[in-house]
């Protein structure tokens, strides 16, 4: 399964300088906020590919325009050929704006979730758009990770954790990935193209009910 990671900056290469066949290939789009909602249904259409997305803090046109075609994963848990994906939007408060949680309230939304984790026995990915609290992160308030994401991925212990938020333009030395226990953290701003070939990319096009 080859996967299209996106976040927070409109990838040039896709959108304004787009040509036909360079989204060929991709077998799944994974989308962590802060992009433009005809963005993402361009991706969609364009790939052919199953889009699956969960909110930025700056994403709250998509209440009344969310992008055509494309699965919100929020607080969910969905199946996709094998590999099982959580989603957990939004960004530390800091403002007062939509998606924008305390990480009491972050903590809520994945005790919430304790059951389906149970059921479906953890999961493989964790799609978030807030990095992890240490790993990532900034030291602004606005950028800062959550600390609430690191009991679940001890417990859990999921391959991956995708975020976005912060912009790999913040610093020249900012690494994309880190590695946390068993679980690897991945920043997807702009995008980032992961390849899993041991899940089968065939017939996933419905996700499962979680």
């Amino acid at each position: 399964m080859k996967i299209l990671v996106v976040a927070d900056e409109e990838c040039k290469y896709f959108w304004d300088f787009y040509q036909s066949g360079r989204l060929d290939g991709y077998d799944l789009i994974l989308s962590c906020g802060d992009l433009k909602a005809e963005y993402l249904t361009f991706l969609v259409t364009m790939s052919h590919a199953p889009v699956l997305y969960v909110h930025g803090n700056h994403d709250g046109d998509y209440e009344r325009r969310p992008p055509e075609g494309c699965v919100c994963v929020e607080d969910r848990i969905l199946n996709m050929g094998g590999l099982k994906i959580l989603g957990l939007g939004g960004s530390p408060l800091y403002s007062g704006g939509p998606h924008q949680y305390t990480e009491r309230q972050m903590r809520r939304r994945i005790n919430r979730l304790r059951f389906k984790l149970h059921m479906t026995g953890g999961v493989d990915i964790v799609l978030t758009h807030a990095p992890v609290r240490g790993y990532g992160d900034g030291d602004d308030l606005a950028h800062m990770g959550f600390e609430a994401f690191l009991p679940l991925l001890d417990k859990y212990k999921p391959r991956y954790l995708i975020h976005g938020h912060v912009h790999m333009s913040y610093g020249a030395d900012l690494p994309r990935i880190y590695q946390y226990g068993e679980t690897t953290i991945l920043n997807g701003c702009e995008r980032y193209v992961l390849d899993l070939p041991e899940y089968e990319a065939s017939g996933f096009l419905m996700p499962s009910r979680w």
